[in-house]
């Protein structure tokens, strides 16, 4: 057992884990924050998907004490049912989350990616490393590839994030 102490939502948190707990059950586990969820637990799905420090993560593949002094975003920490954050928001109007499951990770994502575009972070798809990346189906696509959804919701996924990319620019 070992202590590590971070941010999760803006609440500092102290918790003694067993050096293998990974970011993802230490959430879901010692802290109830059960909105990321443990997809496929081997990085491939998405569903797990939390920012730290800003950056999107898978946090299955994370380990807890990775994340000493680290800032942790999960989507209970984007908003409530009351105060939904604008990317939720999208997402409930262009019906972006079909059985819900994939969702939270989603999101965080979502949030991620514009992050990443407005930072100038370059994708795979990137014609011009050297330019200012610009949201477009394509570019969110790539960045999203991470993040699977069985239901197929995928087009209007990308609505939701276009149209919040609009209300940002």
């Amino acid at each position: 057992m070992t202590k590590v102490s971070f941010t999760v939502n803006g609440q500092a948190v102290a918790l003694s884990l067993d050096t293998r707990t990974t970011l993802l059950d230490a959430l879901r586990e010692h802290l109830q924050l059960t909105g990321s969820k443990k997809g496929c637990d081997h990085g491939q799905c998405g569903a797990c998907t939390v920012m730290v420090n800003g950056r999107r993560i898978n946090s299955c593949l994370s380990l807890a004490v990775m994340h000493e002094g680290n800032e942790v975003t999960t989507i209970e920490g984007l908003g409530s049912p009351e105060s939904m954050h604008p990317m939720q928001d999208a997402f409930v109007r262009h019906d972006g989350y079909q059985c819900g499951y994939c969702t939270p990770g989603q999101i965080c994502s979502s949030v991620a990616i514009l992050e990443e575009i407005k930072a100038g972070i370059p994708s795979h798809v990137s014609a011009d490393l050297n330019a200012q990346p610009r949201v477009t189906p394509e570019e969110i696509r790539e960045r999203m590839s991470g993040n699977i959804c069985r239901c197929g919701a995928y087009s209007n996924i990308v609505d939701a994030i276009t149209e919040v990319a609009g209300r940002q620019a």
